[in-house]
């Protein structure tokens, strides 16, 4: 067996070894170098945090970082929204959010960016108030108002953090 076929039974070990482990990958090719990378990608779920109402993962690890979705006040177990007023829909937020990134390994000490929904920015001060309960290592952040948001809650809010 040559070198180029050794290391083509090589990767195709390591890809159904990952398939196998709930991992997917990305190939990533450069032409010009005639090089190929794998990136491996690996799903976030946790019980602990709401199922995703769609088709889209809790959070996806890619290499060292978290990208997780956004995280709506619905109370896992129950899958209801929890509270009707903009604290208590952070709070649940916020522990939502804190459930995912437990899962990935790491807290919100890592977290290097949020971007935050709300559908009333006149509840910006209250919602600030929580956020920074948790943050308290203040990632960057967007913070946006929209018209709308799922299941017609008062705030959303999604992280990216640094695992390493």
């Amino acid at each position: 067996m040559n070198g180029s076929n050794k290391q083509a039974n090589i990767m195709q070990r390591k890809e159904e070894i990952c398939l196998k482990e709930g991992h997917f990958q990305i190939l990533n090719r450069c032409p010009l170098k005639r090089t190929r990378r794998v990136i491996m990608l690996k799903k976030v779920e946790t019980k602990k945090a709401p199922a995703a109402i769609g088709p889209y993962s809790q959070g996806i690890i890619v290499e060292k970082m978290l990208y997780s979705s956004g995280q709506i006040p619905l109370n896992p177990e129950t899958g209801e929204v929890e509270g009707n007023d903009i604290v208590t829909q952070t709070e649940q937020v916020m522990k939502n959010i804190a459930a995912v990134l437990a899962e990935a390994g790491c807290n919100y000490s890592k977290v290097v960016k949020t971007t935050c929904f709300l559908a009333d920015m006149n509840d910006f001060a209250a919602f600030n108030e929580i956020y920074a309960k948790y943050f308290i290592e203040k990632p960057a952040r967007s913070c946006v108002a929209v018209k709308t948001l799922p299941k017609n809650v008062l705030c959303e809010v999604e992280v990216i953090a640094y695992l390493g």
